[in-house]
């Protein structure tokens, strides 16, 4: 199999980059890349880039150039206070987009950008305990005050990027597991990691380091 994974944050990829100190690291147009062999499979690991836009084109850009058969995305999200806890693993199933605001007419705008992600090619029970859920993505930090309105619409965290990488995933029907761990808590009176960067910083360190250790055990459960 043709395995990509792919990295959005710069921490998120500040952490996995030193789990593999005997690789060659190189650049593409849009961030650096590399080649690892994982269950004797070489495995493409690319950094796409922080917010949606850049995530959006760089996974584009992988899609035409390398043709993957399977594309992962591993990963940070902010979860809601009393849905999940810090340290849970989230497997996503659905994802939507929330920061597009559209006040001159009835438009299904959210609609239009929300993606639901086919898993029945990965083989149960699943390797890790793993919260199937919904994510929802803006280009922000998650307000305290839209935390009620997305847990309406079903999600139980946010990240920035998740949405755009499953919208790029369906228009090119293209295979893609996002597995994202909770880095901190998010309620209606703050968030953990506000005004505290080395909170995440030091937590998103272990939770990659975690997600590359899992990963030998969820390609074991890919079924293509």
């Amino acid at each position: 199999m043709n395995i990509v994974v792919i990295i959005s944050a710069d921490a998120e990829w500040a952490g996995v980059k030193p789990l593999f100190n005997d690789v060659q690291i190189s650049q593409s147009m849009y961030g650096e890349y590399f080649q690892a062999i994982i269950n004797d499979m070489p495995v493409s690991f690319f950094h796409l880039g922080w917010g949606k836009t850049a995530s959006a084109a760089a996974f584009q850009h992988i899609l035409d150039k390398y043709n993957p058969d399977l594309t992962i995305n591993l990963g940070t999200c902010g979860g809601f206070a009393g849905d999940v806890n810090q340290g849970d693993l989230i497997l996503v199933e659905r994802t939507f987009m929330y920061d597009i605001v559209e006040l001159m007419e009835d438009l299904s705008v959210s609609e239009y950008y929300a993606s639901s992600l086919d898993l029945s090619w990965l083989a149960e029970p699943y390797p890790f305990p793993a919260r199937k859920g919904i994510l929802a993505s803006a280009d922000s930090d998650l307000p305290s005050d839209k935390i009620a309105y997305l847990r309406s619409r079903g999600a139980i965290a946010a990240d920035w990027e998740s949405a755009s990488l499953a919208w790029v995933a369906r228009k090119n029907h293209s295979r893609l597991l996002i597995l994202r761990m909770v880095s901190d808590i998010v309620s209606e009176s703050g968030g953990e990691a506000y005004g505290n960067i080395e909170v995440f910083q030091e937590r998103t360190k272990a939770i990659m380091k975690s997600l590359v250790d899992q990963l030998p055990h969820w390609l074991k459960a890919v079924r293509l």
